[in-house]
């Protein structure tokens, strides 16, 4: 790997919790001193156990080779968290500082100490008495090739002792878990970004800067609103079946309750018949009194067909609440969600004035013209009955107003029958198929009276939720980059 991809899959191994913990003796501590705190020892072990616990922590185990390695605290803690050796490197130093007679050749092949999957590597650091006589670098490795080339025990393991080689076998290893490590760090990227995008789909796009931008948006909100709301009226959404609900169940329901018995009862109809002609009585038929015991029963309509008027009102006013509720941008912006609000409720009031004139000039219209075919239809009564010598309240019996009560209930079931058809479909001409083509007109127009300064006003937007969407985008922007720079080196390889 080159350097810019190595120091960026260091960077996205530590995000992942892989670390390398270099952890050495603490025979230094085994003593506090003055002003260091009575725990110190514990408190250095738990930091270091805090690291090397996690599964992810590649372990660098130091020890000094001159002092029993039974005792070292960095092998008995490595063993500890990582027994098989699988993520553990060791190190001995001060190798050429050993006893006489004495060598490390036995652990640096692995045969003692601990199990681990990688030999132990021997270093052998420069003295303080080179440090005081300040020799370079160069001079002592040249230094240390040389006495593990020319001592006896080392010779044939000097390709592998040293700090050079340490550093080449930690580099290595270190590459190799964080290519293990790739497709999960993929997968973990891959995931944030579609949670980040996920969450700034739900914050909105940000405002623009011009007066020509915010216009845009504003219209480019509304247009997603009455999407919504249209869906909600041709079925895509649910609401819009409640208006067909009214139409074949509510209203035929309404009309059937109608009572007609006070208008149609005998009293009534001999009142009516009686009265219709004043000094006149009729000659044949009481055409009269059949009208006006119509109208009285007709007008009775009135009250469900205004209820009808008012139901379908009140569902597409719940609509607008729903369909803003469904729209995230409006979310957004409190102040533009009022005033589509708004302008929605007043359009619905003018419509739902319009639909009840409409509605119930139908059912006057059957109040002001007869059907004739009906009657026509009927078979022909010309005698009156009754005897011509008693009074004019007196001349019609029982049994003819009996059938004249039982014509007008018929008469007044065919025009309910008939405004079961003709009401609906004023209602939705006048509400519905309104309300589905222009509810929001008259916000469009004062929209586009608004002066420029105004415009900022209706895209109020929190600015909490400003800053979250500004680092959000910076955020997802770094992990897209991560993303694709870990795709082109697992490309590569």
């Amino acid at each position: 790997l080159n350097n810019s991809h190595f120091i960026s899959l260091v960077f996205f191994a530590k995000e992942d919790r892989t670390t390398i913990c270099i952890y050495k003796t603490l025979t230094t501590f085994l003593w506090h001193v003055e002003g260091q705190s009575d725990t110190i020892v514990q408190d250095i072990e738990n930091m270091v156990l805090s690291y090397i616990e996690k599964p992810n922590c590649i372990i660098l185990s130091i020890s000094p080779a001159n002092q029993d390695l039974a005792t070292s605290d960095a092998i008995r803690i490595s063993r500890e968290v990582d027994p098989t050796g699988e993520r553990t490197l060791g190190v001995l130093t001060k190798i050429d500082l050993m006893d006489k007679g004495t060598d490390a050749f036995e652990v640096n092949v692995g045969r003692k100490v601990i199990s681990a999957k990688f030999p132990w590597v021997g270093v052998v650091n420069r003295s303080q008495a080179d440090i005081n006589k300040n020799v370079d670098m160069i001079a002592a490795r040249r230094r240390k090739h040389e006495y593990f080339s020319t001592t006896p025990e080392y010779k044939h393991l000097a390709p592998r002792m040293g700090s050079e080689h340490l550093a080449k076998m930690l580099s290595k290893h270190l590459e190799t878990v964080i290519k293990s490590k790739i497709p999960g760090i993929q997968s973990l990227i891959s995931k944030t970004v579609a949670e980040l995008e996920a969450e700034l789909s739900r914050l909105g796009k940000p405002i623009s800067a011009d007066a020509g931008g915010k216009l845009y948006t504003i219209m480019e909100i509304c247009c997603l609103f009455d999407g919504t709301y249209k869906e909600h009226l041709l079925g895509r959404r649910p609401g819009g079946d409640k208006i067909y609900n009214i139409f074949d169940i509510q209203l035929p329901a309404a009309l059937k309750r109608l009572q007609f018995d006070k208008q149609l009862s005998m009293e009534n109809i001999r009142k009516l018949i009686t009265e219709a002609d004043g000094y006149q009585p009729h000659l044949i038929a009481p055409e009269q009194g059949y009208c006006r015991l119509i109208e009285s029963s007709v007008i009775t309509i009135r009250g469900p067909v205004e209820a009808a008027v008012d139901v379908v009102h009140a569902i597409l006013k719940d609509l607008v609440h729903k369909s803003v509720n469904e729209t995230p941008e409006l979310k957004q912006y409190p102040a533009l969600r009022v005033e589509v609000t708004n302008a929605a409720s007043d359009s619905f009031e003018r419509m739902r004035e319009e639909s009840k004139k409409a509605t119930l000039k139908l059912v006057d219209m059957e109040c002001s013209y007869l059907t004739l075919d009906f009657f026509h239809k009927l078979p022909q009564d010309v005698e009156k009955g009754g005897n011509p010598s008693h009074s004019i309240f007196d001349i019609y019996n029982d049994s003819y107003l009996r059938r004249i009560g039982t014509t007008v209930l018929a008469y007044v079931n065919m025009v309910c029958a008939s405004l079961c058809n003709s009401i609906p479909k004023s209602i939705v001409y006048c509400q519905v198929r309104e309300a589905k083509r222009s509810f929001l007109d008259h916000f469009y127009t004062d929209l586009g009276k608004l002066e420029t300064k105004q415009l900022p006003l209706l895209l109020n937007e929190d600015p909490a939720i400003m800053e979250r969407r500004s680092a959000l985008g910076k955020r997802l922007e770094l992990y897209r980059s991560a993303r694709a720079e870990i795709d082109s080196v697992a490309w590569a390889k």
